[in-house]
């Protein structure tokens, strides 16, 4: 396996372009974006699990119901959600794409993020098209001006590739992403759009889709809260010519693997840029008696307020992750339970079967002072483990929320 540049156009037979569109008057960042396979794909998507979902997510998970598809356009900005015309509006903007693509408008999937009720100005995306369709290039500066035009308060873009092999063949993974707030584990979390060129058919590549999701963004939290329009499509256009993959088999697992590993970047990036964060947390639960448990745990130290503060204040406040595993809802001895903060900046043991232990508090900030804070628990109490990102809370969240729609 190996990293390379290139995102979503780092793949065999996939163009890309973003562009300013003029959606919100006033600003000037890309707010709109067009992915497109140069022949039919199979597709697979996973949405919100939140009872109120965007136009575009209903209209999507209608749409992939086929398993074919040959384009995205998202747009960022507006959320299109709970707006008087947001049916009407999402339906119009995929038409807009299929018209200028040629291709049919059920070929064709939708996605938006942004402020929540308020009207899409649509004609602006209709208007945008004929210079968006020129802008398409399978170069990575294609993906890379998608990337951008999907960001709402992200600080960076978040976009990678990787290829590998099947069956004598080079394959290749790319996606880009967006998530910095509304960024908590119940499906997507995100937009996140991936194109592969492997040939894989819709129902193994959803199934790939959706173990890989539970165990990289369904494993990050910066807030708690979960979106309206949290989206993760993956568009697969067979262009490198391997053996179809099939479940169960050999290629199945490399092909999982290297999703796998690229969900799990994309999904770090996003917990490490959540809004107003200083640090990204990293929670291992180990030695535990199952996955499930571990997970839980981990889950519950992320999402704590409490540990996040500490962390944003380099304190090595370690009841606070004691506390949020004990009121997790996971059944475990903490008489048992040792807690670890670790950096590159080295390691502090804080507590060894649930006491206190004497450590260097000077060591315990340089430690806490990383970029990367990881939080080290051990239950010792069987052989399984888990792994959850998220962020430190800082003045900044507050700031950024308390006005994001003015």
């Amino acid at each position: 396996m190996e990293w390379k540049e290139g995102g979503i156009t780092a793949a065999k037979g996939f163009r890309a372009a973003g562009m300013n569109a003029g959606i919100r008057p006033g600003k000037t960042k890309n707010d709109l974006a067009l992915i497109v396979s140069d022949s039919l794909c199979t597709a697979a998507g996973l949405f919100t699990r939140n009872k109120v979902k965007a136009a575009p997510v209903l209209l999507d998970i209608e749409t992939v119901k086929s398993g074919k598809a040959k384009a995205i356009i998202a747009n960022s900005g507006i959320a299109n959600a709970c707006a008087p015309h947001d049916m009407e509006n999402a339906l119009k903007m995929q038409k807009a794409a299929a018209d200028a693509l040629g291709i049919d408008q059920a070929e064709v999937l939708v996605g938006s993020t942004g402020v929540i009720g308020v009207d899409l100005n649509v004609s602006a995306i209709e208007n945008a098209m004929p210079e968006l369709i020129s802008l398409l290039s399978d170069e990575a500066s294609g993906s890379d001006e998608a990337a951008k035009a999907i960001m709402t308060t992200d600080t960076v873009k978040k976009e990678q590739a990787v290829s590998f092999e099947l069956d004598g063949k080079t394959v290749t993974i790319g996606g880009i992403s967006k998530g910095s707030g509304m960024i908590h584990p119940n499906m997507g979390t995100m937009l996140c759009y991936l194109t592969t060129d492997c040939a894989i058919d819709a129902m193994t590549l959803k199934k790939a889709l959706k173990e890989v999701c539970d165990v990289t963004f369904n494993r990050i939290s910066v807030d708690g809260d979960t979106s309206t329009n949290d989206s993760l499509i993956i568009l697969a256009n067979g262009t490198a010519g391997n053996t179809p993959v099939e479940e169960g088999s050999a290629d199945y697992d490399i092909f999982k693997d290297a999703l796998k590993s690229l969900c799990t970047d994309l999904a770090r990036r996003m917990a490490a840029d959540g809004e107003g964060a200083k640090h990204l947390i990293t929670c291992k639960v180990s030695e535990c008696e199952s996955e499930e448990k571990a997970e839980l745990l981990a889950k519950s130290v992320i999402g704590s307020s409490l540990t996040k503060a500490a962390v944003f204040g380099c304190d090595a406040n370690w009841g606070r992750v004691l506390c949020a595993l004990g009121y997790s809802g996971a059944d475990f001895d903490p008489l048992k339970t040792d807690i670890a903060f670790v950096s590159e900046a080295g390691c502090v043991p804080v507590c060894k079967d649930g006491k206190g232990l004497a450590f260097d508090e000077d060591l315990a900030l340089k430690v806490l002072q990383e970029a990367e804070v990881i939080i080290d628990v051990n239950l010792h109490e069987g052989n399984e483990e888990a792994i959850c990102w998220g962020c430190d809370l800082t003045y900044d969240y507050v700031k950024i929320n308390g006005d994001y729609r003015t």
